[in-house]
C-alpha cells in the first residue's frame, strides 16, 4: 500500500467516515450472531448496551438499541481516526500488503480496546464466557473484518 497521506481535514473526515463504514460491515456480520446468542454474545454490544444504561441512568433490562449503535459506530469512526495517526506516526505502513496489515490492525484493536476493558465493564470474562469461545472468537473476526475493510478504504479513497 503506497500513496500520499495527508493530514488535512478532508482526510480526517474521510478517516472518519471509512470508520463509520467498516463500522457498518462488522455490524452486518454481527447481526445473525446476536440473533443466535442474544446481546451478551455480542461483546461490543454488551458493553454499550451497559455503558448506555449508566451514562443515561437508564434500565438495563430494556435493550437500548439506539446507545449501542452510537458508541459502536463512534467507537469504529475513531477507530478509523486512529489507523490514519498510524500512517502519520509510522509510514512504514504504507509498505504492509492490504491484508496483513487490516489484520494486523484488527487484533491490535480488539486486543488493547476489547479485551481490557470488557470483563470490568460487564462482569463477563471474555475467556470464561458463558456461551464458551465463540462470543469471543467471534469479536476479533468482526474487529479483523473491520480492519481489513478500513485499510482497504484507506488504500483506495485516502492514499493518493
Amino acid at each position: 500500500m503506497k500513496g500520499k497521506l495527508q493530514s488535512d481535514l478532508y482526510t480526517i473526515l474521510w478517516s472518519l467516515f471509512a470508520g463509520f463504514v467498516s463500522t457498518g460491515v462488522m455490524t452486518i456480520l454481527e447481526i445473525p450472531l446476536w440473533k443466535r446468542w442474544g446481546l451478551i454474545g455480542i461483546l461490543e454490544w454488551h458493553e454499550n448496551q451497559i455503558l448506555t444504561c449508566k451514562f443515561f441512568k437508564l434500565q438495563s433490562n430494556n435493550t437500548q438499541f439506539w446507545g449501542i449503535f452510537l458508541l459502536h459506530f463512534l467507537n469504529g469512526s475513531l477507530g478509523g481516526i486512529g489507523l490514519l495517526l498510524a500512517f502519520i506516526l509510522i509510514p512504514a505502513l504504507k509498505e504492509i500488503p492490504l491484508l496483513p496489515l487490516g489484520l494486523l490492525y484488527g487484533f491490535f484493536l480488539w486486543i488493547l480496546t476489547l479485551i481490557p476493558i470488557h470483563k470490568p465493564i460487564t462482569g463477563v470474562n471474555p475467556w470464561n464466557h458463558p456461551l464458551g469461545k465463540g462470543p469471543a472468537i467471534m469479536s476479533l473476526v468482526g474487529h479483523i473484518i473491520y480492519g481489513i475493510t478500513l485499510v482497504t478504504f484507506f488504500t483506495f479513497i485516502i492514499t493518493i
